[in-house]
């Protein structure tokens, strides 16, 4: 489906605003002569392949990384650069075992190195 949109500049919110609420991201193409409009579509929106001044076809299927957001698609894209740490979580913990009268030795696997205080010449 190719959906055209014209729209006074003025408007341009409502339009984003528009697109954002279809729930769909897979491709979107931008035509226009001002950067800072096109920085603004690309940082506002979540789309999976965004063409900027040229035509929206051609990609190789099975070669070229491919994936949209929402109902269009899988989100990151296959093959690309950011494709396997979205099968990841990432977490940290933190646990100060002393803090709950737990002995550092243990945890260390019992070796415990003690230094004695260098002296000053």
């Amino acid at each position: 489906m190719l959906h055209v949109v014209r729209y006074r500049a003025e408007r341009l919110g409502e339009v984003l605003q528009s697109i954002e609420n279809s729930g769909y991201g897979l491709t979107l193409g931008i035509h226009s002569r001002i950067d800072d409009t096109i920085e603004a579509v690309i940082d506002r929106l979540q789309i999976g392949n965004i063409y900027v001044n040229r035509n929206m076809i051609g990609a190789v299927v099975g070669v070229q990384p491919f994936g949209g957001h929402g109902l269009s698609g899988t989100g990151p894209k296959a093959g690309g650069p950011h494709y396997l740490s979205r099968f990841a979580t990432e977490q940290t913990v933190t646990v100060n075992t002393a803090a709950a009268g737990g002995n550092a030795a243990l945890m260390s696997g019992g070796e415990v190195l003690h230094h004695p205080p260098s002296s000053v010449k």
